[in-house]
């Protein structure tokens, strides 16, 4: 059989990770920035799964299912740097200016977590106030669309941050 169908055998196995490396590691950039939506904290994802992959060489070097390792551990890496949910604090004005910062920055959070369609139409209907018309005319939908993205965005908003999110809590944000 001829060795240089099988990865790391003959040769200097660090030749072979050095090629391996720069064969996979923009492979494991884009599956890690379709996690996290950025590409800073997609490539520390890709340069950690790497390095663990490297730690690992003598075992996994071989291996014909090495890519997909590397691919796997950089999307639970992804995964790991997504910010964590902020609970939804008491929707009740109190005047405390501190409860409507901690619910901004909660909703944020809870924003990011939707697909960008959603998001979009979430921010035009209740951020900036727009109609269901106008945000429809905008983003180039039908009204049913921009319906059903409100729906089902409010529908993981509620999932994220709790079930008692109301609109006027979105209102209260612009």
């Amino acid at each position: 059989m001829d060795t240089s169908e099988r990865p790391g055998e003959g040769g200097d196995a660090h030749g072979d990770f050095d090629q391996f490396f720069r064969q996979i590691f923009p492979k494991a950039i884009v599956v890690a920035q379709r996690v996290t939506d950025d590409r800073d904290a997609a490539e520390d994802a890709a340069l950690e799964a790497l390095a663990k992959a490297h730690l690992r060489w003598d075992r996994i070097g071989r291996e014909q299912w090495r890519d997909a390792w590397v691919l796997r551990v950089a999307i639970n890496e992804a995964i790991r740097r997504l910010p964590k949910p902020l609970p939804l604090l008491a929707a009740a004005s109190t005047g405390d200016p501190s409860d409507d910062v901690a619910l901004r920055q909660t909703m944020t959070a809870a924003l990011q977590e939707l697909s960008k369609r959603q998001r979009e139409v979430i921010v035009l209907r209740y951020l900036l106030g727009l109609s269901e018309t106008q945000v429809a005319d905008a983003l180039h939908l039908s009204h049913g669309t921009v319906k059903t993205h409100l729906r089902r965005g409010i529908g993981r908003l509620r999932a994220t941050v709790g079930r008692e999110l109301k609109e006027e809590h979105l209102v209260r944000l612009a």
